[in-house]
């Protein structure tokens, strides 16, 4: 009679798999006490693991231990809508991973004539903690406006300003660069009312020439071209989980 096979996978090998390093480095951190499942600290090196539902960190750090779930950064070009297809045929987000076979998710939107940092992910409940407003997780932006913008048009963004649907108050606001006629503007909130910066800063007198997003919570742009799409490190990846650790009042 053949012994079963005991359930699970080795954890070791599940953290070689996600690139934290070779097996036996992996079983050296097991060994000190590195690593955690499901907030539980593991030295012992026989452990097996369900990579769907086991949480894993190393050192604190959530680390992705599913093969299955993607995480991508776009930055979006102007022209191109926040949606993975259209009725009427317009270009769309989801051109732009038609090669992708999974089903990919879109972490809030950018309106067609805005530009910059879209995530992308199959992982559908990180997903909804990124747009969940309880979360807080912030996004910036930069905003080309008509220039000069003078520091009270500033102190009044921080201090709040009243709109159709209700106050809002950003994060900070700066200017970065004023040349001529023009400005550019860092705004930083974590509100996710349609076209918020385009409306907010058409209340304070400077309507918007040119929007980017640079960053969604500490994820950013970077130099990344437009229409380019790349993985998200393993460093992005965990601090995005530590951004939206849940409330005690949202957990279970």
């Amino acid at each position: 009679m053949t012994r079963a096979e005991p359930a699970g996978v080795r954890l070791q090998k599940v953290l070689a798999a996600a690139g934290i390093g070779s097996r036996r480095a992996c079983e050296e951190l097991i060994a000190a006490g590195r690593v955690s499942i499901d907030g539980r600290r593991v030295e012992r090196l026989g452990t097996r693991i369900d990579p769907g539902t086991a949480v894993v960190t190393v050192d604190g750090e959530r680390i992705n231990v599913r093969d299955d779930l993607v995480y991508l950064l776009l930055n979006k070009p102007r022209g191109v809508l926040s949606a993975m297809s259209d009725d009427r045929g317009r270009r769309t987000v989801g051109d732009l991973v038609a090669d992708r076979p999974e089903r990919l998710f879109h972490v809030g939107r950018l309106d067609a004539d805005s530009e910059g940092l879209l995530l992308l992910t199959s992982d559908g409940d990180l997903a909804h903690r990124l747009m969940h407003p309880r979360f807080g997780v912030s996004k910036t932006y930069l905003a080309t406006v008509p220039g000069p913008v003078p520091r009270a048009v500033i102190r009044r963004l921080r201090d709040g300003v009243q709109l159709e649907d209700g106050p809002v108050r950003v994060d900070s606001a700066r200017v970065v660069q004023t040349s001529g006629d023009r400005a550019i503007v860092e705004v930083v909130l974590h509100e996710g009312r349609n076209h918020i910066v385009r409306r907010l800063l058409a209340e304070v007198g400077h309507p918007v020439q040119r929007l980017v997003r640079t960053a969604i919570g500490p994820v950013r742009l970077g130099g990344l071209r437009a229409g380019a799409i790349r993985e998200l490190t393993r460093q992005e990846l965990a601090s995005l989980y530590r951004a939206v650790d849940p409330p005690a009042d949202l957990e279970g």
